[in-house]
């Protein structure tokens, strides 16, 4: 039997970058357990397989810093992109159809070059694999059973081997049910809502804006990041756009031909690109919050969308599970530093109960923050209508406000007031 010091169940971006810190960063044995596999093919597309699923994520400036502390440079993803840095986000626009409210934000007045990057997440978790060898990768494999002991937990792999070891971590998006079988439930809110999920070019360049637009049946993101679609590829002038539409919406959209989709689509972002040119193909998925009532059990802990999948209403998402797996790092980390004896215990409960207490105010304040957006932004009613236009007004006018909200979407909390001040000062010498 196998006895190493963690396992990490799920081999996306979460579990790739969490078995990389462990291992590089707190110097602990750890095994990586994927069910997919980096060799699959890549035009077998699938909205579970990290390495070909066809989503792009908006990476959050404090995200990036991190990445780079942990030895993925997102910059590098400059080799596999004809050459050309992934796209910064430098600007942001919010308005809602229809109506007056407006909100256009700018790094450079908040003193940073940028509010941060725009990536492909099936290139991001290979350019996080190539990044380390260090940790013993498991794949294709399933995990089948888990055992808790008071010492320890056994895992049992699809091939009958057992793997023991102190600290288990489930990162693999919580669509297994190993977090039941830990002992951690968790609490799901439908919000009757499809995202549909494509790449655009369009008739003027991007500059580096982003936009979220909200429509009576959800939002409607634009974040710049140049794609190819049908042979031509965009110079500047390609978006990636998650459009949140009703249920009852999103499957007469996905049959529309690209002509009609086009139009559609035309009419519910407006002009502010000009025309829209073309359009990729289209995937989807219903979206719902999916939060665990606790993220610690016996031995056991959850990050990334095994603890907390939401909306992607304003990208917080993936932001806050590497600010998970971040926590857990430091946790194991500092804790190892002060052990006074040789056998180190990852899974004791002071490291766990540590790393639940540190996450607590901002997981709370993020599920929060997008539960309340998606709430208040998907709903045609005149009262909500009228209170979000007031809001998005008072956004405008009040810079204390507007500073709270960019820190907290940007990941710079409570808490982080040295990472702020790094990147003024890169800010201001560049």
């Amino acid at each position: 039997m196998k006895t190493v010091d963690v396992v990490v169940v799920g081999g996306g971006i979460v579990g790739t970058v969490l078995a990389k810190g462990l291992t590089e960063q707190a110097g602990l044995s750890t095994v990586l357990i994927d069910a997919t596999s980096p060799s699959e093919n890549p035009t077998a597309k699938s909205d579970f397989n990290p390495f070909t699923d066809t989503r792009v994520i908006a990476l959050a400036r404090r995200t990036v810093s991190e990445l780079a502390d942990l030895g993925i440079a997102v910059d590098d993803l400059a080799k596999h992109l004809h050459g050309e840095r992934p796209p910064a986000i430098k600007s942001i626009e919010v308005s809602d159809k229809g109506h007056f409210g407006l909100i256009d934000l700018k790094s450079d007045d908040f003193h940073i070059d940028a509010f941060g990057q725009v990536v492909a997440l099936s290139a991001l978790t290979r350019l996080a694999i190539d990044a380390s060898s260090e940790y013993d990768y498991l794949a294709p494999a399933t995990v089948t059973a888990v055992s808790q002991n008071k010492k320890s937990i056994e895992v049992t792999l699809d091939n009958g081997e057992v793997i023991s070891t102190k600290l288990v971590v489930l990162a693999d998006g919580g669509r297994s049910p190993l977090a039941q079988h830990l002992g951690i439930t968790k609490t799901t809110r439908d919000y009757q809502q499809t995202a549909i999920v494509f790449n655009v070019h369009t008739q003027l360049p991007h500059h580096n804006k982003a936009y979220e637009r909200f429509t009576a049946s959800g939002p409607l993101a634009f974040l710049p990041f140049d794609s190819e679609i049908a042979g031509n590829h965009a110079q500047g002038n390609g978006f990636s756009v998650v459009w949140t539409v009703a249920h009852c919406d999103a499957q007469r959209l996905m049959d529309m031909d690209d002509k009609a989709f086009l139009s559609a689509l035309q009419q519910a972002f407006g002009y502010r690109q000009g025309t829209v040119l073309r359009v990729s193909e289209r995937a989807s998925y219903p979206l719902a919050m999916t939060t665990a009532n606790a993220v610690v059990a016996h031995r056991a802990v959850v990050v990334g969308n095994a603890a907390q999948a939401l909306h992607p209403i304003a990208g917080q998402g993936f932001n806050l599970g590497l600010r998970d797996i971040c926590t857990l790092i430091n946790v194991v980390r500092q804790a190892k530093n002060n052990a006074t004896n040789d056998e180190f215990d990852a899974g004791a409960f002071a490291i766990t109960h540590a790393y639940a207490t540190q996450r607590q105010p901002d997981r709370d304040k993020t599920v929060f923050l997008t539960d309340c957006l998606v709430r208040a932004f998907s709903n045609n009613d005149l009262p909500f209508v009228v209170g979000r236009n007031l809001g998005l007004l008072a956004f405008g006018l009040i810079p204390g406000v507007k500073n709270a909200f960019v820190k907290q979407t940007t990941g710079y909390g409570e808490g982080t007031a040295d990472l702020i001040t790094r990147d003024r000062k890169n800010y201001a010498t560049r």
